[in-house]
C-alpha cells in the first residue's frame, strides 16, 4: 500500500496506537467515567515552543554503556582483549544493528561500517569510506591510546576514531540499538566519541543535524560518490539556522533544494508535509549558537539517506514484505530544485512552460527565456512608488495575493502575530519587497530578490507581493489582487469576540460579477441546496468554473455560520479540503465562492440511481475517497495552523473533483478548538441524524471522536452503498450500522457491500475496511481510534484491529431519539439533506 504522507507520521502513530489499545483495554475492567492518563517514558513530551532551549552535551545521543564484567565480551562490545575480525560482527542488544564488515555491490572491495540487522546490505554509516580494504585482513582493535581503529593485514591504520589524549586509557567500544557507534572511557564513565556526529549518508532518530551560527560548524550528510563507492560524493544535507531554520541539500556546497523555513511545528515548504508530528521531527537551540534538527525513536525503522544522484529520500522497513517502502523523496520534479527558474520567477511543475514570471516582471533574457533557459530570472517591469498606504494620488504600491506558494529563499523574520502587522510593517518599509504570514513564525519579509519561488497544489503559504498600483488590473482574470495599500478594510466580529476575520482578506467579486457567472442564478445553474442556502455553478469571463454558495433569506444558518465558515476555511489549506477562492458581501447579500467540482457530492455518486454506469464507482475509487477523506480529517484535527472539528461530516459535504478526489465541504457549523482543548460541550446541536456520536447527539459533548464517529458512518455507506438515514433491513431488523455489526460477525461481509463491488479478490480488503469502520461507530468516545490511527489501519502500518463493541445505534437510527417521527422502513435518496439544529437546554 502506497503511504500518502511525507515525512511520516511514525511515532505519534505509534504512540497514540499504544496508548488507545491500553486505554481500550483498560476500558475493558474500569469505570467508563474516570480518564487515567498513560505514562509513556518511550514517547518525548511534544514541543511547547518553536525552539527548546537545552544543553547540547557531547552525550546526548548514547545510551548507557554495556560495560563488560568478565572477559566474556558483550553482543554489542568490542574491547582491548575482545578485537573483531573480517568475519566477525559485533550486534547491538536489541539486533537492531551491526558493526562488521560489507562488499557494496559491483566491486570487490571491503569496508567497515554499520548495517541493519534484517537488512545487511542496508548501509548507515562507513567507517574507511576514503581507503578501501583489497583483502579481507581487516581487523577492529582498541589500539594502546584507547582509539578504535581499523587495521589491514599490514598492520596499516586505515582508519581511527582519532580521539586526541596523552594518556592511557581503558576503552571499549559499543554498537547501540540507535545505529550509534560509541566509544566509551570505562573507568570514568565518560563517552570519547561517537557515530552520530560523523554520519555519512544516512539520518536516524536520534541522530542531530548541527549548525552552530557562531562558529558555522556543521554535522552533515554526506552522499557517496556512486552506487558502489562510498566515498564522499558531490552532495550533503544539513540545517542552516541562520534567520529562520530550513533544511538544505547542497550540490558541491551550492544549494540543491531546500525545506522551506521550519516554524515549530513542520517545514512548509516541503508540499506533502503538511503535518505538525509533535513527537516526531524538532529543531532545538541550546542558546550557546548550536541548533539542531532531530527526531526521537520510534518503534518502526526509519532512515532518510541522500544518494549520489542527490536525491533525499525517507523510508519505512516493511517487515511482511522484508524490504524498504518509500515514504517521501526530494527533489520530486524540476521545479524541487533549487530556483529552477531564477529570481522573480514561480515554478509550477504541471505548468508547460514550469517556469512563468511573476505579475509585474518580465524575462530579463527574453531569448534564453523562449528557449527553456530560465536561469536569469526575471526583472521589475515598472519601478516602485514607495509611497505610504494613506496616499492620495492614487499612484501608490499594492501587494498581489499569491496562495498556496513555498516562500522565498532569505527570509527576515518579525514577530507579529497578525497578518495586519505583517501588512503594515511591510508597507511602511520602502525596502520590503514581500511579506508572508505564519501564525507560528510570525511575519516573514523580503528585501532583495525573490528565489526560488514554487507554487503548490492546495498546500502552502500565501505570499504577497509589492507591485506598482496599475499593475494589480492588468490581469483581472486571476482574480488574486487582495487589497492596495490604500485600502479600506473592516473588521467583522463574531458572537463571541474571540475570533475576528478581515472580509477583505479575501479576493473579492462583485455582485454583479457572479449574477452574470451564474446566468442571473439560473435554475438551470442550481447545483443543489443546504443549510447555509443554495449552490450555483458559475462560469468566469475566462472560462474558469466556480461554485457559488449564497445565503439564503430563509436560512437555518445566518451571518454567524456565514462568517464562521470564512474564518474556518481561509485558514485552511489541503488538497482534500474543498477551496475557498473569494467572497461577495454587498448589501444585504453574501455569498462565497469555491473552486468547482465536476463529479459534485459524494451523496449523489452513491446514493443517485439514476447515474449512468460510467459513474459507477468502482472499488479502488471508494477505498481512495475514504482514504482521502481520512487525510482531510487528519489535517483538520491535528495538522492545520487551528483544531477543528467539522461536526456536520456526511457524503453531502464532500464534493468530488475531475479526478474522483473528495474534499471536504460545509465549515458553517465547524467548531475551532484550542491547542489545549481536548472535547468542547454545546446546548446547540448542530448536524444531520445520522452522522451525530452519541455523546454528541445527547448530551452536546463533541471532540475529534465525535468525526471520527460520522467518518465511520460514511465508510459503511461508501462499501454499501446504502444511506444510513434511508435503511432499514426489514428481514434482519436492523439499520445501517446494526446490519454491518451482524453481517461482520458472521464472517459475510460480501453481503453487506454494494454488489457492484463485491469480489472475492477484494473481500479481505472489505472485511478490514468493515472492521475499521465499526471501531469509528463504537458508542463511546474513548473506544474509537483517533483519525491518524484510522489510516494507520487503512494503510495497514497498523496490522492488528482490536474487536469492536456493537454499536450504539444498531437498531433503526431515526428522528424518535429526538421526539420526532420517520418512516422507518423507507428506502430512499436525497441528493443533499438539510443540516438540522435542535435547542437543548442544558
Amino acid at each position: 500500500m502506497k503511504h500518502h504522507w511525507c515525512f511520516q507520521h511514525t511515532w505519534e502513530v505509534a504512540r497514540d496506537w499504544v496508548i488507545w489499545r491500553a486505554e481500550s483495554q483498560a476500558s475493558q475492567t474500569t469505570p467508563r467515567t474516570t480518564s487515567q492518563p498513560m505514562e509513556d517514558s518511550y514517547f518525548p513530551k511534544p514541543p511547547q515552543t518553536q525552539f527548546h532551549s537545552e544543553p547540547l552535551g557531547d552525550n546526548d545521543d548514547a545510551e548507557t554503556p554495556n560495560v563488560p564484567q568478565s572477559s566474556q565480551r558483550p553482543m554489542d562490545t568490542i574491547t582491548s582483549t575482545l578485537p573483531i575480525k573480517d568475519s566477525d560482527t559485533v550486534e547491538s542488544l536489541g539486533r537492531v544493528f551491526k558493526f562488521g564488515f560489507f562488499t557494496p555491490k559491483n566491486t570487490t572491495n571491503r569496508y567497515l561500517g554499520i548495517f541493519y540487522s534484517v537488512s545487511e546490505e542496508t548501509v548507515i554509516w562507513v567507517a574507511n569510506r576514503d581507503k578501501p580494504l583489497t583483502d579481507s585482513s581487516g581487523t577492529v582493535i582498541i589500539a594502546k591510546d584507547g582509539n578504535l581503529v581499523l587495521v589491514n593485514g599490514r598492520n596499516q591504520t586505515l582508519w581511527s576514531t582519532n580521539v586526541t589524549t596523552t594518556l592511557s586509557r581503558n576503552t571499549s567500544a559499543q554498537i547501540q540499538d540507535s545505529g550509534n557507534l560509541v566509544l566509551w572511557d570505562i573507568s570514568t564513565n565518560t563517552l570519547l566519541w561517537q557515530s552520530f556526529l560523523q554520519p555519512c549518508d544516512v539520518f536516524l532518530p536520534k541522530l542531530r543535524l548541527i549548525d552552530n551560527i557562531n562558529t558555522g560548524k556543521k554535522v552533515l550528510l554526506s552522499s557517496w560518490r556512486n552506487g558502489s563507492d562510498p566515498e564522499v560524493g558531490s552532495f550533503t544535507v544539513g540545517l542552516k539556522a541562520l534567520k529562520i531554520p530550513q533544511i538544505f541539500t547542497w550540490k558541491n556546497e551550492r544549494p540543491y533544494w531546500r525545506s522551506g523555513p521550519w516554524n515549530g511545528q513542520i517545514l512548509i515548504g516541503v508540499q506533502d508535509m503538511y503535518s505538525p508530528y509533535n513527537d516526531g521531527f524538532t529543531i532545538k537551540n541550546d542558546n550557546l549558537g548550536n541548533f539542531y534538527f532531530t527526531a526521537p525513536a520510534g518503534n518502526l525503522l526509519m532512515r532518510f539517506s541522500v544518494n549520489y544522484t542527490g536525491s533525499l529520500t525517507q523510508t519505512l522497513w516493511n517487515e511482511q514484505r522484508r524490504n524498504w517502502d518509500i515514504t517521501f523523496s526530494a527533489p520530486k520534479t524540476e521545479c524541487d530544485i533549487y530556483n529552477t527558474c531564477g529570481n522573480f520567477a514561480t515554478c509550477y511543475s504541471k505548468d508547460s512552460p514550469i517556469c512563468s514570471c511573476l505579475r509585474g516582471f518580465e524575462p530579463r533574457n527574453r531569448e534564453e527565456w523562449e528557449r527553456g533557459d530560465w536561469r536569469s530570472g526575471c526583472v521589475r517591469r515598472k519601478q516602485l512608488k514607495c509611497e505610504q498606504s494613506n496616499s492620495s494620488s492614487g499612484n501608490g504600491d499594492g501587494f498581489l495575493r499569491l496562495q498556496f506558494m513555498k516562500v522565498p529563499d532569505f527570509a527576515e523574520q518579525f514577530q507579529g502575530r497578525r497578518l495586519d502587522e505583517c501588512r503594515s510593517r511591510c508597507s511602511s518599509n520602502c525596502s520590503c519587497i514581500a511579506y508572508a504570514h505564519d501564525p507560528y513564525i510570525g511575519c516573514m519579509f523580503w528585501s532583495e530578490n525573490l528565489i526560488d519561488v514554487q507554487r503548490f497544489d492546495g498546500v502552502g503559504v500565501d505570499l504577497y507581493i509589492r507591485l506598482k498600483k496599475s499593475e494589480l488590473g492588468e490581469k483581472t482574470e486571476d482574480r488574486k489582487v487582495l487589497e492596495t495599500l490604500s485600502s479600506d478594510s473592516t473588521s467583522i466580529v463574531l458572537k463571541d469576540e474571540t475570533e475576528k476575520v478581515n472580509i477583505e482578506e479575501l479576493p473579492l467579486f462583485s455582485f454583479e460579477m457572479l449574477a452574470n457567472a451564474t446566468n442571473q442564478f439560473s435554475d438551470y445553474n442550481f447545483l443543489g441546496r443546504g443549510g447555509f442556502g443554495p449552490v450555483y455553478k458559475g462560469n468566469l469571463p475566462n472560462g474558469k468554473e466556480i461554485a457559488v454558495k449564497r445565503l439564503s433569506a430563509v436560512s437555518l444558518q445566518g451571518n454567524e455560520e456565514f462568517m464562521n465558515e470564512v474564518v474556518v476555511i481561509s485558514n485552511l489549506q489541503h488538497r482534500n479540503l474543498v477551496r475557498l477562492l473569494g467572497g461577495c458581501v454587498e448589501r444585504d447579500e453574501k455569498m462565497l465562492i469555491y473552486e468547482y467540482m465536476p463529479n459534485k457530492s459524494l451523496d449523489g455518486c452513491l446514493f443517485d440511481r439514476t447515474h449512468t454506469s460510467e459513474k459507477i464507482l468502482d472499488w479502488k475509487k471508494r477505498f481512495s475517497i475514504i482514504e482521502g477523506i481520512g487525510r482531510g480529517l487528519l489535517y483538520l484535527h491535528r495538522d492545520s495552523r487551528l483544531k477543528i472539528i467539522h461536526r456536520d461530516l456526511k457524503p453531502s459535504n464532500v464534493l468530488l473533483d475531475e479526478d474522483w478526489n473528495p474534499k471536504i465541504s460545509d465549515f458553517g457549523m465547524a467548531r475551532i478548538f484550542g491547542s489545549n482543548e481536548d472535547y468542547g460541550n454545546t446546548a446547540r446541536i448542530v448536524g444531520t441524524y445520522g452522522y451525530m456520536a452519541p455523546e454528541y447527539a445527547m448530551e452536546g459533548k463533541f471532540s475529534e471522536k465525535s468525526d471520527v464517529f460520522s467518518f465511520g458512518v460514511m465508510m459503511l455507506e461508501i462499501l454499501s452503498g446504502k444511506k444510513n438515514t434511508h435503511y432499514y433491513n426489514e428481514e434482519l431488523s436492523l439499520g445501517l450500522l446494526g446490519c454491518a455489526w451482524k453481517l461482520w460477525n458472521e464472517e459475510n461481509c460480501l453481503a453487506f457491500v454494494d454488489q457492484t463491488i463485491a469480489s472475492s479478490n477484494i473481500e479481505e480488503d472489505i472485511v478490514r475496511c468493515v472492521h475499521i469502520a465499526l471501531l469509528c461507530v463504537q458508542e463511546f468516545s474513548d473506544d474509537r481510534p483517533a483519525i491518524q490511527i484510522v489510516l494507520s489501519m487503512l494503510s495497514r502500518e497498523i496490522l492488528d484491529l482490536p474487536m469492536p463493541e456493537q454499536p450504539s445505534f444498531a437498531e433503526k437510527w431515526n428522528h424518535s431519539h429526538f421526539g420526532t417521527t420517520q418512516p422507518t422502513s423507507q428506502v430512499g435518496y436525497s441528493i443533499n439533506d438539510l443540516t438540522l439544529t435542535v435547542l437543548d437546554g442544558r
